[in-house]
């Protein structure tokens, strides 16, 4: 790998290694959950033109409630499928910024093997990596934001048990098949013009906008999600070089 190209991992992850592709942790509950979801995803999957164990893209939109799951096939990722939000932390838009305030996080998050929880109160999780690069450099606090199931949440992406099965089945996959990480983007709302302006007494307007530089990436450069490095305390983004 060139030496500019792991500069830029270093500077996205802020770890002293690159993540390596390696196995999730795995328990009984999870392999069971695993091979039931399995017959089902996987004939759903074969469909839709995927293979099993396709890299994987998440995309959370707040105001809208959903969480959207895609799957990487050729050179670009393609939407799989849709899942409601069951609840999240907080009122209305904005992102976390302190412990304690019960918000769920917004921007942009990645998700490596150790993330991943098949112990999980509630029912299965995997942690989102708050707080990130980003919410660091700006003193946001806070740890422990998950998507899981169960449908309760004070600051998590709560889903229902069955559709937590399915997504932490996909995720799994993915890992194992030698994605080293998958990116999770969280916005406030589809980030449109429109909906910006709507929005534009917030104080959170300019965060927003830089968000919305990772969510115009997506959809230009033929739905393949970006690098996103941190330069003077603003998200920016750059080529993934083919990495997840």
């Amino acid at each position: 790998m060139r030496l500019a190209a792991i500069v830029v991992l270093l500077a996205l992850f802020g770890l002293s290694e690159i993540p390596h592709a390696q196995n999730p942790t795995s328990s009984l509950r999870s392999r069971q959950i695993i091979a039931q979801q399995r017959v089902l995803l996987e004939r759903k999957m074969a469909e839709k033109g995927f293979g099993w164990g396709a890299y994987l893209f998440i995309r959370i939109f707040k105001a809208e409630g959903v969480l959207e799951v895609w799957l990487k096939h050729g050179g670009c990722y393609k939407r799989f499928k849709t899942y409601p939000i069951c609840t999240y932390g907080g009122k209305g838009v904005g992102p976390k910024t302190r412990q304690g305030d019960g918000r769920a996080p917004e921007g942009f998050y990645y998700v490596t093997h150790r993330q991943m929880n098949p112990y999980s109160g509630y029912h299965l999780a995997f942690n989102l990596g708050y707080p990130n690069a980003y919410d660091r450099f700006h003193g946001r606090t806070g740890g422990a934001l998950m998507v899981h199931g169960r449908c309760v949440s004070i600051g998590c992406y709560a889903m229902t048990n069955q559709a937590i099965e399915q997504i932490y089945t996909l995720a799994d996959a993915a890992l194992r098949s030698g994605q080293p990480f998958f990116r999770v983007h969280i916005f406030p709302f589809h980030m449109t013009e429109r909906n910006i302006r709507q929005h534009r007494s917030s104080r959170w307007t300019d965060f927003w906008r830089n968000l919305k530089g990772g969510y115009d990436w997506f959809l230009t450069h033929r739905y393949f999600p970006p690098n996103v490095v941190i330069k003077k305390g603003r998200y920016s983004f750059e080529s993934a070089n083919g990495r997840s």
